[in-house]
């Protein structure tokens, strides 16, 4: 029995990540990252969540809720802001729970992070194919509903073919490599970013400050209750941290580009929040377009129809950011030998490509023909069960003699932050619906299952070359 302990709990050397790890081309800057960042925190969210939470439980309160969640999620961010820079591997929270805790944490890690990347990118991209036909609509083009709602023959339904495509599409500019990837994204991010402003400096001018008041129509309470309900919007800086070993100067740019993405997603959001409550009452903004319905309110019909060039264009980011970092997320697991091998391959231009194809092809099915509508919640048990070990592995971290991070970025306050952020991340998860813990433990168990029949045996740590070291 204690051999079998020992065996889950052996962890993997530094050393050999950073050898196998060095196929990858570093040609990424923290400009790169922080659009990555933004490119998935900043979707469809920022023109729906300040106005239904405002309606529902905050009012104009939302802002600190912004701010109130933002701090939390601080946190944690500078937790991995710290792994990131000390240790430049692929792979995120999976990576650095081999490294700190053992290989039966990482594997867990591994398992809910491809739970949170599948079930994101392929809900996301469900919606973007809706989108694109109401989009299309509006100038006169109608896409077959055939082609882009659920797999329903009977009813002449034939699954999600846009949102196929979409994948499809965003994954071929990825096996292209990185460079080219990375400035059509830079280059949406800059578009959607200047859309959000617009908003800002249009609704600006319809400003009525009675909106604002009362400021906490729902209390305190509401404040927090708001805080908690958008807390989820923050998700998704994590996934920066899966691009460690394509940056250039990762002590430098990984942290710079994680917590640079929060500060800036917090930004637009508490903007976005600011003009929306003082356009309109929040107790009108209870409907499914805020920002589109408080512009027509003030007749600037011309300004919603662009709002809904920024979504589709938030959602397409959202999508490249995650592909990219699931399918090294998959190429790292298969690294070390718990996934087929033949996923841990890099190509001669530093492309995991078997790992992208094969997540491209999950994501691609899922979007297209399988409802998503109850899983999405899933999402969020996926992040915060990573968030939760990379906050607590912050201090096993500093013990590990093997990884020098003198230089780097570290978790202020230590150990005191890194263990508020864990609990703050335990609090979060208790706040998720019985639903979804179900669900979610028969992932997980279902995770166990093929560790211990696969994983665990083929292991790069279960093999003779490596018994010793």
């Amino acid at each position: 029995m204690s051999s079998l302990v020992s065996r889950l709990f052996r962890r993997e050397k530094v050393d050999r990540y950073l050898e196998t790890d060095k196929k990858f081309v570093k040609t990424m800057s923290a400009v790169d990252l922080i659009a990555l960042g933004i490119g998935a925190v900043i979707g469809t969210g920022i023109f729906i969540l300040p106005g239904t939470v405002a309606a529902t439980k905050a009012g104009p309160g939302i802002i600190l809720s912004f701010v109130l969640a933002a701090v939390v999620c601080s946190t944690a961010a500078m937790c991995y802001a710290e792994f990131a820079s000390a240790l430049p591997v692929a792979g995120s929270a999976y990576s650095y729970g081999n490294l700190v805790y053992g290989e039966i944490i990482g594997w867990i890690l591994g398992w809910a992070l491809i739970l949170e990347y599948v079930l994101a990118v392929a809900a996301v991209s469900s919606a973007w194919g809706a989108y694109f036909k109401s989009f299309m609509s509006g100038f006169g083009i109608d896409v077959p509903a055939a082609i882009v709602g659920p797999l329903d023959i009977a009813h002449d339904s034939y699954g999600n073919w846009i949102a196929i495509i979409i994948v499809l599409v965003i994954s071929s500019l990825l096996a292209h490599g990185m460079k080219t990837s990375v400035r059509l994204n830079n280059i949406i991010v800059f578009v959607k970013i200047a859309i959000i402003l617009l908003f800002v400096v249009v609704g600006t001018f319809f400003i009525k400050p009675g909106n604002w008041h009362p400021f906490m129509p729902f209390g305190v309470h509401g404040v927090l209750a708001g805080s908690s309900a958008v807390f989820f919007a923050y998700l998704g800086f994590d996934a920066v941290s899966s691009s460690a070993a394509e940056v250039k100067n990762a002590k430098r740019n990984m942290p710079i580009g994680i917590i640079g993405t929060l500060i800036i997603a917090t930004l637009l959001y508490v903007l976005v929040a600011i003009v929306l409550t003082g356009m309109i009452s929040y107790t009108k903004l209870n409907v499914a377009d805020p920002v589109s319905f408080a512009l027509q309110v003030v007749h600037q019909n011309w300004a919603a129809g662009i709002i809904s060039l920024g979504a589709l264009a938030g959602m397409f980011t959202m999508m490249v950011t995650m592909i990219y970092s699931s399918s090294r997320l998959i190429y790292s697991i298969g690294r070390d030998g718990l996934l087929p091998k033949f996923l841990g391959k890099i190509d001669a231009h530093g492309n995991p490509i078997n790992s992208l194809r094969t997540i491209t092809v999950i994501i691609a099915i899922m979007g297209g023909f399988v409802p998503l509508d109850q899983l999405t919640n899933l999402v969020n048990i996926g992040t915060l069960i990573a968030f939760l070990f990379v906050s607590f592995g912050i201090i096993p971290l500093r013990h590990n003699k093997e990884i020098e991070n003198s230089h780097g970025f570290q978790v202020p306050w230590y150990p005191v932050l890194p263990i508020v952020s864990g609990f703050l991340c335990m609090f979060m998860l208790t706040q998720l619906q019985a639903e979804t813990w179900i669900a979610s433990s028969i992932w997980f168990l279902l995770g166990l299952i093929l560790y211990f029949s696969y994983g665990m045996h083929h292991s790069r740590l279960n093999q003779p070359e490596n018994a010793d070291k």
